[in-house]
């Protein structure tokens, strides 16, 4: 089984930053591992549906990003620590959320992560 821990979350005044880690550990029944997975990055707000950040292939060469997050936010991993990052700038009010990683077996995609984290909360607030 694939285990995805999420660290990095805090309070954070608008405007400021936050990196975000995800370390994955274990492997899928087929014996599939962290550098065989692409990654994403979701966010839930207080009353709000889960929504899509962030994804990265299992390469790194391609990356994907929400509109609310272009020009802000980065994706970016490091397959020989098993982990997967958010790099996150000019931080908004409403960037307030649980943050949530996921990995799926395939292709970089928004759908289909069959694995994730338990989530770290994100408050930005002054």
């Amino acid at each position: 089984q694939v285990q995805l821990v999420e660290s990095g979350g805090g309070l954070v005044q608008p405007g400021g930053s936050l990196r975000l880690s995800c370390a994955a550990s274990g492997r899928t029944a087929s014996g599939r591992t962290f550098s065989m997975f692409a990654m994403g990055w979701f966010r839930q707000a207080l009353g709000k549906e889960r929504e899509f950040v962030a994804a990265i292939s299992w390469s790194g060469g391609g990356t994907d990003l929400a509109d609310s997050a272009k020009g802000r936010f980065t994706i970016s991993r490091d397959n020989a620590k098993n982990t997967v990052y958010l790099q996150m700038n000019s931080l908004k009010p409403e960037d307030t959320a649980v943050y949530h990683c996921a990995a799926r077996a395939g292709v970089l995609s928004r759908y289909g992560y069959d694995f994730w984290g338990q989530g770290t909360q994100v408050t930005v607030s002054s």
